[in-house]
């Protein structure tokens, strides 16, 4: 594939999100509802899910990369950061003086420090016995609303997002759906492929989509293997697609490489680049993802 080839991969976002536009509206969060509880979220998922219920929260940890990693629901900007998830602003959470504070098994490490200043929600979604990703979502989703008091906002989200995902597989059904691959590039020469039981792969199934990699993966759903290993995807109609950001050598290193052409992504329109979903997310996470998938498989059909 050409360095011309290799860009206009990335271009044809553009026109993408254009055509993505209407269906973005489901993922804006709902108006705040007056009296919400102070929550800050030391998970961006959890996050996301507390705008859709209606809830701003007072803070969030690792802000600064909100729009880097989710994107959308956009973060109000009243929002505060409390530094990487990993080294909490303990004296910002003091003082914020939280009614609960959000966080995931992953951070566990910190409950002690976060239990000595407030209610602790642990919410757990990714599960080594690597059980269902959007039922695990969809009941973690239902069970901050439950201890927040917002259930009919939560069903009212929920039955949207179920609506919206058979919308995507109609649209779909009436098309060419070649297998998707699905990667993050670490450099020129290594990837994070995602597979089973991610929230990727799994959304790829609820909207009626296969996913090319077949292989092994861990129970967030990737594996990190070299590029050669993309040769075991059998499927010669199989598509590519890479998600941003990108390492920004990456494009020119595959364009020089004999490796990457020989593999059949180099082909024309075996290969495209989009822009980011978040795969340690929740519901509003999985509406992303399948609004790019089928807003690419649309403009290509």
């Amino acid at each position: 594939m050409s360095p011309d080839r290799l860009a206009g991969a990335i271009l044809a976002r553009r026109r993408l999100l254009q055509g993505a536009g209407a269906m973005a509206l489901l993922s804006l969060p709902v108006p705040a509802i007056a009296d919400s509880p102070k929550i800050v979220s030391l998970d961006y998922g959890l996050a996301s899910t507390l705008l859709s219920l209606g809830i701003v929260p007072a803070a969030v940890a690792s802000l600064a990369d909100w729009g880097k990693w989710v994107i959308e629901p956009a973060m109000p900007e009243s929002v505060i950061d409390l530094g990487s998830s990993w080294e909490i602003n303990l004296e910002i959470l003091t003082a914020l003086k939280p009614d609960l504070i959000l966080t995931t098994p992953y951070l566990d490490a910190s409950l002690p420090r976060l239990q000595g200043v407030g209610k602790v929600l642990r919410l757990e979604t990714y599960r080594p016995d690597g059980g269902a990703i959007l039922p695990s979502v969809i009941a973690a989703t239902r069970r901050l609303a439950a201890e927040i008091g917002r259930e009919a906002e939560a069903e009212r989200f929920l039955a949207k997002a179920d609506a919206f995902f058979d919308e995507c597989r109609a649209r779909l059904a009436r098309r060419p759906r070649p297998s998707l691959a699905l990667v993050n590039f670490m450099d020129a020469r290594h990837v994070r492929i995602f597979g089973a039981p991610g929230l990727y792969d799994a959304v790829l199934t609820r909207i009626g989509l296969a996913n090319a990699w077949t292989g092994a993966a861990n129970y967030w759903g990737f594996e990190i293997v070299g590029i050669e290993t993309l040769a075991q995807i059998t499927d010669p109609d199989a598509l590519l697609i890479a998600f941003e950001p990108v390492p920004g050598d990456v494009l020119p290193k595959l364009a020089r490489s004999p490796l990457w052409q020989a593999l059949p992504f180099a082909r024309p329109g075996h290969f495209a680049v989009l822009p980011g979903a978040l795969l340690f997310g929740m519901v509003n996470e999985a509406m992303r993802f399948a609004r790019l998938m089928t807003a690419r498989l649309e403009e290509s059909a």
